[in-house]
């Protein structure tokens, strides 16, 4: 069976470190333990990985957050993935940094990425994996802070929270979300 799993993120080096990148560095970690590499095809960066039965296309949109739906959209056509095989590993300002929240629908929380895919998929109901990246940060400064780079403190549990994430992404195409729900979720 094939999967879309979309890691959400903004392209350039300026944007490479920060919070809102995570979905990308989720991706690059999943890659990266199997020694693939992306290609930078339409809308984004795709890779294929193989776990056991399933091809996973790891996609890293290239047409910035705020128009990820396209890139989502044209790869889910391209390939042919229904709605329940695809999952968006996303950052999350109401869980606190690292952990990790699998969800087969929900709003878009004020997620710009989330928003756009939502219309242009017309549904909600899509798989989300919520990696948290805590909400340190005065009040009218979200921007600012979804943009800034990681804490020290943070970066010294990436590499472990980015392997847990990778874990789930996998489960979620091996056992299905149900299941990755009630083993992770809680944890």
């Amino acid at each position: 069976m094939n999967f879309l799993i979309v890691g959400l993120g903004n392209i350039g080096h300026e944007y490479a470190a920060t919070r809102h990148n995570i979905g990308f560095r989720v991706l690059d970690a999943l890659a990266q333990a199997s020694n693939l590499v992306f290609e930078d095809k339409r809308y984004g960066f795709i890779t294929t990985l193989k776990v056991k039965n399933q091809t996973l296309f790891l996609l890293k949109p290239s047409t910035y957050m705020n128009l990820s739906g396209n890139a989502v959209r044209y790869w889910m056509n391209e390939k042919k993935i229904p709605i329940e095989n695809l999952l968006v590993v996303v950052d999350d300002i109401a869980l606190p940094f690292g952990q990790l929240r699998m969800k087969p629908s929900g709003s878009e929380g004020g997620h710009n990425g989330l928003r756009h895919i939502t219309s242009v998929l017309g549904t909600q109901q899509y798989a989300r994996l919520r990696f948290g990246v805590g909400n340190d940060f005065p009040k009218g400064r979200q921007v600012d802070y979804v943009l800034g780079e990681f804490e020290a403190e943070d970066l010294e549990k990436m590499d472990e929270r980015l392997e847990a994430a990778g874990e789930m992404v996998k489960s979620f195409a091996l056992a299905g979300i149900q299941f990755t729900m009630n083993h992770f979720n809680k944890k």
